[in-house]
């Protein structure tokens, strides 16, 4: 194994295990926010409250050695209390950036859609390009930008659901689920003692495995990994074919195609593997595709779902040897 691959694999282990002492289970949800952060994307957490989405994002945020922030999305937030605006120095008799809550390395924006579309849009730039225009002024944001945003499942009361276009920016759609009885017995007991997963963060027992800035030098080594071609053509079959079922009104696009290769890398790496296997593929193409993928009414309907959908594209598409 590659030098460079050899201290990415080694990395990811040490810091699982880190978030392991704040997270109680949600390991698939660990590793998909892994694997965004790894492919340099994206991120949209759906969960109920009290699931530890916020908790995870500080925790994956200390562990990496990086920044992080928090935005509460509501539905009188503006654009500009999101990226910052400009405010009148009279002391200096000129204009000084307040620079938002976006200029940090990790930004949990918090129930995104209870905001309206004009406020929603301003992560667009920022997602995209990872720079945000202020006053006709273009700012740099950290090259390690990532977004987690959450929404709730349970809850459409006064909420803009996010367009396609903008659902399309983020790679993975990461579903954090209740833990199971063990693991909220376990929880349970951490909370009555000096063990709760807050006071564990705070107490400073989760120790960072890199420094501020690490994360593009842990990347490289992905480059290391083999993929081969077998493995291209199907995920391009495999995308291609959500556009052709005949139960899909919207199919995946480009995007989703490249985020499901690399994260197939990602995935890899997190198994410790030098070589991506179809099981990488086709483990991620839930979380990669699902929240792309738009059904005909008539199959709505019939109470198809998208993962059915799914599974049934799975099956039809063949699995290189």
């Amino acid at each position: 194994m590659h030098p460079a691959l050899d201290k990415l694999v080694t990395t990811l282990a040490a810091a699982r295990a880190e978030v392991g002492k704040v997270i109680i289970g949600q390991e698939r949800a660990v590793e998909l926010a892994l694997v965004t952060l790894l492919t340099r994307n994206h991120a949209l957490i759906e969960g109920v409250p009290g699931v530890a989405k916020t908790l995870l994002v500080r925790t994956l945020a200390h562990v990496l050695g990086t920044a992080s922030g928090r935005v509460q999305f509501t539905p009188d937030l503006m654009p500009s209390d999101i990226t910052g605006t400009n405010v009148f120095n009279l002391q200096r008799n000129e204009f000084t950036l307040i620079r938002g809550p976006v200029f940090t390395t990790f930004l949990l924006a918090d129930e995104i859609n209870r905001a309206p579309a004009k406020t929603q849009s301003a992560l667009l730039q920022a997602m995209q390009e990872r720079q945000v225009s202020i006053d006709r002024e273009t700012h740099l944001l950290d090259p390690n930008f990532t977004v987690f945003a959450t929404q709730n499942p349970a809850d459409s009361e006064g909420t803009y659901p996010l367009p396609e276009a903008q659902k399309d920016r983020f790679m993975v759609k990461i579903a954090m689920t209740p833990p199971a009885r063990d693991e909220e017995l376990l929880l349970a007991k951490r909370m009555l003692g000096t063990e709760a997963p807050e006071a564990v963060l705070a107490a400073g027992a989760v120790q960072a495995v890199l420094a501020a800035g690490e994360i593009a030098v842990l990347r490289a080594g992905l480059d290391h990994l083999t993929l081969r071609e077998e493995i291209l053509t199907y995920v391009v079959d495999l995308v291609r074919a959500t556009r052709t079922h005949e139960s899909v009104l919207i199919g995946a696009g480009p995007r989703a195609t490249q985020g499901l290769l690399l994260g197939a890398r990602a995935a890899a790496a997190l198994a410790g593997r030098d070589y991506v296997t179809p099981d990488d593929v086709r483990n991620l193409a839930g979380a990669v595709l699902g929240h792309r993928l738009v059904l005909r009414p008539e199959f709505e309907i019939e109470g198809l779902t998208i993962d059915e959908v799914l599974a049934r594209i799975l099956e039809q598409v063949a699995v290189p040897r």
